[in-house]
């Protein structure tokens, strides 16, 4: 048996008749040449799949062991032998190999079909429709059906007709045609594989090169071009054009599409074992009217028949009626198998589901620092369990690695000291779905914390999108050291400050922080700025005093920055202090510029402080003063006890008014339309209106309302 892990890549392409029965006779077929070539070894001849007495696969059917290898370890199907030590040998009795069961997941078979069928995916699979498009532009996909499922006619060989090669014709037209001239033109797949088979590539190619030449519509050198893109790959890639013309069928092993024994005598089965059978049915009936000299008109319509459940095998649902299983079922093709999100290629071969991950809802963390999320324990020892039993052993804490896992599993308390060590200098990676744009994926350093909650910078969210209405992470361990640099250098949360899309920082305090930035810089409106105030030398003096008592956070005082004398608050001061101090701010009353921002601070003032801030002095300084600013906001935000009530909410006077006066006229409405004056669809009109106004009106009455609010 092959290692299913030793290959380097996959590719889908075409494959020969020949290649496809190689596939099966590879392991099935012991026959010494030149008989090799002409056997049918490998080929499925039976729709059966076990049988109901003994429960052993039929021979020749869907599960053959002479095709697909034994059910059982080193033992052929009839008992004749039944150890290892026969390993390779072929039962002359039963003709199954002797070898392992697990060869069953590789071994495939083969239909041998008893008239063409074309290939779905290669004319209603994609836009493309490489035999539409390979057969010239003037063949659509319309056209190209009605050819293969048997109700046009396609001229294979002109003879002495005007007809043209490769022209289409009802069945009208064949019979008026037929009676006046000696001309060759068939139905079916089979048609189009004679077509398809007398294609010369690089003839093809040539004469659609000078076509290109001469054509100066936009839209007819697109279809040229793609043409000729489709010629060049059949002949780089070494295919046949009539390849997308199937004679044989591979099938799968019998492993892919599995019959599993229930409770009670009953089977599930895979819906590809019920697709295949439905294809040998038909097959071997078509074989049987063909030995019977059938009318064409019976082996035309079991030829369409026998195209359609092809089609469903491979894609269905793609044409026509969707075949179903029991309870109305639709049943999984190949394709529904591969595509989508729960197919082959997403589901299992790109890795979606990842190892060393776990998920959980996020919480606030206002004690952390900018590059910093709270980890849940639990969680901890479970994503870095191979780190922790690593260090378990070189500690000697545990002398194998099985005892080193069980010590983990325990969580006994040496788990915990190690598991410090672990996480100290490795990153771990934050993903909020949808990941929109890159900074839905960071990387922080973990910190241990008790709940079960993940506890999140409150300056990452608007990164994330993220708020704490019960919205999941998840996080991610990078193992290899090359991960583990690359999340610390470029996915780490201080250095992802600003948005790709505009430059603009999106790190920016909101919410509660901006609240207690704004109420720490307010001036106090009752106080006048021209009284006895209070002159410092320095900014720490003023502080001291504040700390002391003396002075109120929006008390007015005069103090000394650079040599001039300007009039601020006690918080101004307080915040002046995070600022870092290569920065510098124009000032009416020092008419010049001095270290020192001497105005109230809002959202917006705040977010062009960050952005001047990392222009001036770095990355560094800019996640320092955000973490000052964070924790400055939430104190002082907690400090005000700032809160609503009802009486916060005035309802303007008017409005009760302007609602009477609109009932009123609503009123005045609804009688005219009884009195007969106006139509129902007037009346709605009018009622709609009035409401319509009294709802702008106010709005109107509500902003002067807020307007005279802010004044008084």
């Amino acid at each position: 048996m092959t290692n299913p892990n030793n290959f380097d890549v996959i590719s889908i392409k075409l494959a020969s008749p020949e290649e496809i029965k190689w596939w099966a006779k590879r392991t099935a077929c012991h026959c010494p040449p030149p008989k090799n070539l002409t056997c049918s070894c490998g080929e499925v001849k039976k729709p059966e799949t076990i049988n109901y007495r003994t429960f052993k696969p039929e021979r020749d059917g869907l599960f053959c062991e002479a095709i697909f290898g034994p059910v059982k370890d080193w033992e052929c199907s009839c008992g004749k032998y039944k150890r290892v030590k026969n390993k390779g040998i072929v039962c002359d009795k039963c003709g199954v190999e002797v070898t392992q069961s697990r060869v069953r997941r590789e071994r495939m078979g083969y239909i041998q079909l008893a008239a063409p069928v074309t290939h779905i995916w290669f004319f209603k699979g994609t836009t493309i429709n490489p035999i539409g498009t390979i057969l010239g532009t003037n063949f659509s996909l319309r056209d190209l059906e009605r050819v293969i499922y048997f109700e046009s006619y396609i001229v294979i060989d002109p003879g002495d007709s005007p007809l043209e090669y490769r022209q289409r014709l009802t069945e009208e037209e064949y019979i008026r045609y037929k009676e006046h001239y000696n001309f060759h033109a068939e139905m079916g797949a089979s048609a189009l594989k004679k077509v398809l088979s007398h294609i010369d590539l690089d003839r093809e190619i040539e004469m659609v090169k000078e076509e290109l030449q001469n054509t100066n519509s936009k839209q007819k050198r697109r279809k040229l071009q793609k043409r000729l893109k489709l010629l060049y790959g059949f002949k780089q890639s070494g295919n046949r054009p009539e390849w997308m013309i199937l004679d044989v069928i591979p099938v799968l092993p019998p492993e892919l599409r599995p019959l599993v024994a229930l409770d009670g005598g009953r089977f599930a089965t895979s819906d590809l074992n019920d697709l295949y059978r439905r294809v040998i049915n038909r097959n071997n009936r078509l074989k049987r009217l063909m030995d019977l000299h059938a009318p064409e008109v019976i082996i035309r319509n079991e030829k369409r028949m026998l195209q359609e459940s092809v089609d469903a095998l491979l894609d269905n649902g793609r044409h026509g009626r969707v075949v179903r299983g029991p309870r109305n079922r639709p049943l999984k093709s190949l394709s529904d198998m591969l595509k989508g999100k729960t197919g082959r290629f997403r589901q299992n071969l790109l890795g979606k589901r990842v190892d060393y991950s776990g998920r959980s809802v996020i919480v606030i963390g206002p004690e952390l620092k900018m590059d910093e999320c709270g980890l849940p324990k639990k969680m901890a020892t479970e994503l870095f369990k191979p780190f922790i039993i690593h260090k378990l052993q070189e500690r000697g804490y545990a002398q194998a690695i099985r005892s080193a896992k069980r010590m983990a599993e325990r969580i006994s308390p040496e788990v915990w000291e190690v598991l410090e060590e672990v996480i100290a200098e490795h990153p771990v990676l934050l993903n909020r779905a949808p990941t929109l744009h890159r900074l839905g994926i960071q990387a922080f350093h973990p910190m241990l914390v008790e709940e079960k909650a993940i506890r999140i910078h409150p300056l990452v969210c608007k990164a994330f999108n993220a708020d704490f209405d019960g919205d999941q992470m998840a996080v991610h361990v990078p193992l290899s050291a090359e991960a583990q640099v690359e999340a610390k250098l470029l996915m780490n949360a201080e250095r992802n400050l600003l948005k790709p899309a505009h430059g603009w920082p999106i790190a920016v305090p909101t919410l509660d922080m901006v609240l207690g930035i704004d109420y720490l810089t307010k001036e106090k409106p009752t106080e006048e700025k021209d009284g006895n105030i209070p002159v410092f030398p320095s900014p720490d003096d003023v502080i001291y005093a504040h700390n002391l008592g003396h002075l109120d956070l929006h008390s007015y005082i005069k103090l000394r920055v650079d040599g001039h004398i300007i009039t601020t608050t006690v918080g101004r001061v307080i915040f002046n202090q995070i600022i870092p101090e290569e920065l510098t701010f124009y000032d009416e009353e020092a008419k010049g510029e001095i270290h020192f921002l001497n105005k109230e601070i809002h959202a917006r003032e705040i977010s062009d402080l960050v952005a001047l801030v990392f222009d001036k002095c770095g990355n560094r300084k800019t996640v320092e003063f955000l973490d000052n600013v964070k924790e400055l906001g939430f104190h002082y935000a907690t400090v005000s006890g700032v809160s609503m009530s009802i009486d916060d909410l005035i309802i303007p006077k008017e409005k009760w008014e302007l609602i009477e006066q609109a009932r009123k006229e609503a009123e005045e409405v609804e009688k005219n339309y009884r009195d007969g004056l106006i139509t129902n669809s007037e009346r709605y009109n009018k009622v709609v209106s009035i409401w319509s106004n009294l709802t702008r009106e106010i709005e109107a009455v509500l902003i002067d309302a807020l307007r005279k609010g802010r004044e008084d």
